[in-house]
């Protein structure tokens, strides 16, 4: 049983305790890297483009890529956490100060209930599948979401429970639908190379939405390098298997992503292992509802966290029973172009420039104004640079900013690795302009 001084601190002024070691870390983050939701979203890793459909080898080196680059990232983000015990909005105040810090703290809010609804949405359909339409779809959600809210009161020993029976569990189903679903023999053939770069762009946008909530898990880690090795090494090889997964699965309905799941269900006991999967997939609301909450204390520091995790998941399910998933990619789109640019500036200067030695977490640390240039600069690349497909309206102004601008986008070009190496260079320039300026 987890005693109340191994639990998460209830507010900000109480130090966290270090108690998760790598296999805890890595049980947690490879459960996050399996989600229904990538089943079905495999669709935009194997044609991100619509119509140009990746070739297996393609698809499957895109996701290994991609998620490589992506759980490096989150990593990165993750070490800081573990150093100075600070949740992750709380950690952006040594970037850009206490009060800049409420800006990405804000879009963190936003993107997180986003998650949260899709999870719960998520779970809902899942079970519908598993189980027939007898039990209406609010039902499933309000259970979702109660069990959710339940998980997020003792956070460190949900993420005990996942390392000591569900990773298991969740590993065998694998396993299984995957021998199942082979022996159906799919045609896996045809495809060509020409959506690579953008496949793996949407496979790092699945990994770095983690990015601005590794600090919450991190501060409990032992160490900086479990935090590190348990995130690269459980994400990366679930959220690959995951995919691929669902790239079989699209083959057998013909890349329907609405019969995704009848194809798991119909193997043989497809709906046992399944109904594992779904069972799951709250350990994805549980931490996007508990990160929600994290984010909030960095606004209001004295509130019990309980408090803010009972209200995020209310707002959460209520926002589940009206979801629409049809914007999923171009929310992922937005994910990517928001928090590969701030990653970029975050690494740059806590590793490189020395931010380390001089990290102020306080909330009286100083405004940083000119650590958002690097950020704008790369969010711009980012769109700039993006082949993929998002909101009609959004993306005719940034073909008008190309064509002014005299700019031809290549199909090898990667967004997430331009905004990446713009805001990079960008925070290196400002460093160094400090730099002089001190001198």
């Amino acid at each position: 049983m987890t005693s109340a001084v191994d639990e998460v601190p209830l507010t900000l002024g109480e130090a966290p305790p270090k108690t998760l070691g790598f296999l805890d870390q890595g049980a947690f983050w490879a459960n996050l890297g399996v989600s229904l939701l990538g089943f079905s979203g495999a669709l935009y890793l194997l044609d991100p483009l619509g119509g140009a459909p990746l070739s297996m080898v393609a698809a499957v080196l895109a996701a290994v890529v991609g998620s490589l680059v992506g759980t490096v990232m989150v990593g990165l983000a993750a070490i800081p956490g573990a150093r100075t015990g600070a949740p992750a909005m709380v950690l952006l105040r040594g970037l850009f100060g206490a009060r800049l810090s409420y800006l990405p703290t804000v879009l963190n809010i936003v993107q997180m209930l986003g998650w949260g609804a899709f999870e719960l949405w998520v779970i809902a359909n899942g079970a519908q599948a598993v189980f027939g339409d007898s039990v209406p779809y609010a039902v499933w959600v309000l259970a979702a979401g109660a069990l959710t809210i339940a998980l997020t009161l003792r956070p460190l020993g949900a993420i005990r429970l996942l390392r000591r029976f569900v990773t298991a569990a969740v590993v065998v189903a694998m396993v299984w639908l995957a021998v199942a679903l082979l022996r159906e023999a799919p045609h896996l053939g045809g495809g060509s190379w020409n959506a690579f770069a953008p496949a793996v762009d949407y496979v790092i946008a699945l990994s770095v939405s983690w990015v601005p909530v590794a600090a919450d898990y991190a501060r409990h880690s032992r160490s900086g390098r479990a935090a590190f090795a348990g995130v690269v090494t459980g994400y990366t090889i679930a959220q690959v298997a995951c995919l691929v997964l669902g790239i079989v699965a699209l083959a057998l309905v013909g890349n329907d992503p609405d019969r995704v799941w009848n194809a798991f269900v119909a193997v043989p006991l497809g709906a046992l292992f399944f109904g594992v999967l779904v069972l799951r997939e709250a350990d994805q609301s549980f931490a996007n509802v508990y990160s929600t909450a994290m984010s909030l204390q960095n606004l209001l520091p004295r509130v019990d966290r309980r408090v803010f995790s009972v209200g995020v998941g209310v707002l959460t399910t209520g926002v589940a029973l009206f979801a629409n998933v049809n914007s999923y990619g171009a929310f992922l789109g937005v994910i990517g172009a928001v928090f590969v640019p701030m990653f970029a500036v975050l690494v740059v200067d806590y590793f490189v420039l020395g931010g380390a030695a001089r990290w102020d977490t306080s909330q009286d640390a100083p405004s940083r104004w000119a650590m958002l240039v690097p950020w704008l600069l790369g969010f711009v690349a980012y769109w700039v640079f993006t082949g993929a497909a998002t909101l009609e309206w959004w993306d005719e102004r940034w073909a008008a900013l190309r064509e002014l601008i005299g700019f031809e986008r290549q199909p090898w070009m990667s967004a997430a690795l331009a905004a990446f190496v713009v805001s990079a260079l960008a925070t290196l320039l400002v460093g160094l302009l400090r730099r002089r300026a001190r001198a």
